[in-house]
Parts: structure tokens; C-alpha cells; sequence
């Protein structure tokens, strides 16, 4: 059975030209970062180097840059070190949050008796910045802002310039999530008032298990895990080498193509979509589908039936890989929090879908779903 993937914004699969960079470090090249004799100096190099590599394509110093095992460790180290470190005792995110950080929220809401507060969002999902202005210019207390770029099951994209400077003004920190664009669209991180941010390799052709958290240099936080000098103090522990150097290599191929491959995702997302319509009664797009949205995301919803209630099994058994939500969150048959928050809970008689896309991705592949789709339907 040919498999049709179509869940990149869960993972993608690795650019042999990143597996390529990453070979050395995985055979000879093997020695130990922080030992002094040749083999680990040559490791301690590739490390530096790809930091240099990554703050360059995102505007920052070196300095600021932190790699850690993904976008779920630099979410949490963000939002715990504002707590812990930077005196934050108000946290204001949104509904349709990453559970990365939703939980990571409400657990230290919890455990340190903050104040957690929502930010309401317009009708087609997006962050309501009339609303967060109003709840950080009432915040009596230090707060935290944590939103993600754009969200992972819609599409959403935020207006990360126009948060920031809301931050800036309230005196607020801003963390922002930016698993799904870093590698997707060109960040200027030096533009932006964004004092945590989030990204993750496996979200744009490089290796799983590794990300990194930019740490913007005005402020100080205290080491994310003890115990040895490694990442300059900040995070203990052997370094994953060869993640790091696929971290950078990905990026840097993501961003050399990224002209090309968008507008080429894109026609693919706007294909499916005009399929969908015109084989398919009552569905409905979920989010800013053709507006302010990410390219390689799009989700629809499907009529509830005793048919489609199928349609994530059925799709699989015929080898096409898609999903009704985060892939942090599968295993789960109920529709997730963000269809929940978007239809304000009245989401009981809908079947969400999230088709995502890559430069791998074919319209014939698009044709081979819809025509799957009109047999199971």
C-alpha cells in the first residue's frame, strides 16, 4: 500500500540533506562536547557553529540562543523562568494554546496561586487584541503574555509585532511559541518585543528531540536543568550534537527555499480546499482558512455521521495520514480544545480534520484523498 502523508504540521520527514550534515556526528566525529582533547573541541565547534548559524538567520546574537530537546522544554522553560525569575505572577494565554503551554499554565497557576486569565477570540479564531490590551492594562500584577505565532490545528497566524509592542507598553513579558513559522517564515526576532521564544526541528525537515528557546539578552533567568556547564551554564547535561547540527542545516535549507516551497504548499492547501467544496456538501473551514493564516495547515469539519465518525480510522486504513488535532494530543476520540474554543463548546456535530502540507506533497496525492474521501462518505 503507497501511504499518502498529509500531517506535517505533526512532523516532517527528514531532508536527506540534513540526515547528510548530521552522518559525521553520528560515526567519527562521536566525541564529547565538553572534553578539551581534539575530538570533543571538533564537537564543541559544530555546536557553536550551528549556533551562529541559527541567530544569524533569526537576527539575535548567539547568546541568545539555546538549544533544548523541542518546542514542548523551551515553552515550559519560558513560562516557568518568567514565573520563577522574572517575578511574573499573572499569566494571560489564549484557549487555543499548545498544551505545552495551557498546561504548562495551569499548573503554575495552581502550585503558586497566580492569577490565569484567557484572552477572548473573534470568530475566526484569532487572538482578540482589543481584549488582551484590556486585560494587561488592568493586571495589578507582573504578567507573563504566552501565545503562540501560529496556532497548530488552525492555522491562525497572531500579530506577533502588534502583541509585543502591547507588551512593551503594559511593561508585560511575551513568550511566543513559534513551533509552526520558525522555518516557515523568514523571523526577524530583533524587530519584534518578544522576550521568550519556541522552535522545533522536526517541524521543518530536521531531526526530532531537538529545538531551541531564544532568550532575549535584557533579561536574566536562572538555569533550566542543573548539574553541569553546559549551554553556557543554562542547560546541563551531553549535548544531542547531531540534532543540533540538523537543527541548523534545516533551517538554513527552509529558508533558502522557503520562497518557492511556500507558494508551491500554498496552491497545494487552496487545491484541496476547492476539492473539498466541490465533492462535499456542509463541510466547513475551521479558522482563517484563506485569510491570516499558515500555508501548510488547513481544517475542515465534516458533518457528523455514522460514517464520518469514522473518517480518521477509515483514512488510515487505506494509508493516508491525517489528524483531527495536535499529534501531542492523539490517541483522544473527543474533539480537541481548540474546535471546543473556536465553536464556543458547539462542537458536538462535527468531524475536524487537519490536513497539513509540504513540499512533498502532490495534487495527485490530493485527488487520491478526495477520491478515498467520496467512497468512505
Amino acid at each position: 500500500m503507497t501511504r499518502i502523508y498529509f500531517d506535517n504540521a505533526a512532523t516532517t520527514s527528514l531532508d536527506p540533506e540534513v540526515l547528510d550534515a548530521m552522518m559525521p556526528y553520528l560515526t567519527e566525529k562521536f566525541g564529547n562536547p565538553s572534553s578539551v582533547y581534539s575530538y570533543g573541541r571538533e564537537t564543541k565547534m559544530a555546536i557553536e557553529n550551528a549556533r551562529k548559524q541559527v541567530a544569524k538567520i533569526l537576527h539575535v546574537t548567539p547568546g541568545e540562543i539555546f538549544f533544548t530537546s523541542g518546542g514542548t522544554e523551551s515553552s515550559n522553560t519560558a513560562i516557568n523562568a518568567a514565573v520563577r525569575d522574572l517575578g511574573c505572577k499573572h499569566i494571560i494565554t489564549s484557549p487555543i494554546e499548545h498544551h505545552a503551554t495551557l498546561h504548562s499554565a495551569e499548573v503554575l497557576a495552581k502550585e503558586k496561586n497566580l492569577k490565569l486569565s484567557f484572552v477572548k477570540l473573534d470568530g475566526m479564531g484569532h487572538v482578540d487584541l482589543a481584549h488582551l490590551e484590556e486585560l494587561l492594562r488592568n493586571s495589578e500584577e507582573k504578567t507573563l503574555v504566552t501565545l503562540m505565532h501560529a496556532n497548530n490545528e488552525l492555522g491562525n497566524l497572531l500579530d506577533v509585532k502588534a502583541v509585543g509592542a502591547l507588551c512593551a507598553k503594559h511593561n508585560a513579558i511575551f513568550h511566543c511559541d513559534m513551533v509552526q513559522t520558525i522555518g516557515h517564515y523568514p523571523v526577524d526576532l530583533s524587530q519584534l518585543n518578544v522576550h521568550f521564544a519556541s522552535a522545533a526541528g522536526h517541524k521543518f525537515h530536521g531531526p526530532k528531540g531537538v529545538g531551541i528557546l531564544y532568550v532575549n539578552a535584557n533579561i536574566q533567568i536562572a538555569p533550566m536543568i542543573n548539574g553541569g556547564a553546559q549551554e553556557r551554564n543554562m542547560r546541563a547535561g551531553t549535548e544531542n550534537l547531531y540534532g543540533i547540527v540538523g537543527f541548523a542545516k534545516a533551517l538554513e535549507l527552509a529558508m533558502d527555499k522557503m520562497e518557492s516551497d511556500s507558494t508551491y504548499v500554498l496552491e497545494l492547501k487552496h487545491y484541496m480546499l476547492h476539492k473539498l467544496q466541490t465533492n462535499f456538501d456542509n463541510i466547513t473551514s475551521n479558522g482563517d482558512t484563506l485569510g491570516n493564516s499558515l500555508y501548510t495547515v488547513l481544517n475542515i469539519s465534516f458533518p457528523k455521521t455514522d460514517k464520518s465518525e469514522l473518517l480518521l480510522f477509515n483514512l488510515d486504513m487505506a494509508g493516508i495520514c491525517v489528524s483531527g488535532g495536535s499529534a501531542c494530543s492523539s490517541g483522544t476520540t473527543s474533539v480537541s480544545h481548540v474546535i471546543k474554543a473556536l465553536y464556543n463548546g458547539r462542537s458536538q456535530d462535527m468531524v475536524p480534520i487537519r490536513f497539513s502540507f509540504s513540499k512533498h506533497n502532490t495534487k495527485e496525492e490530493i485527488d487520491a484523498v478526495i477520491d478515498q474521501l467520496k467512497e468512505m462518505m
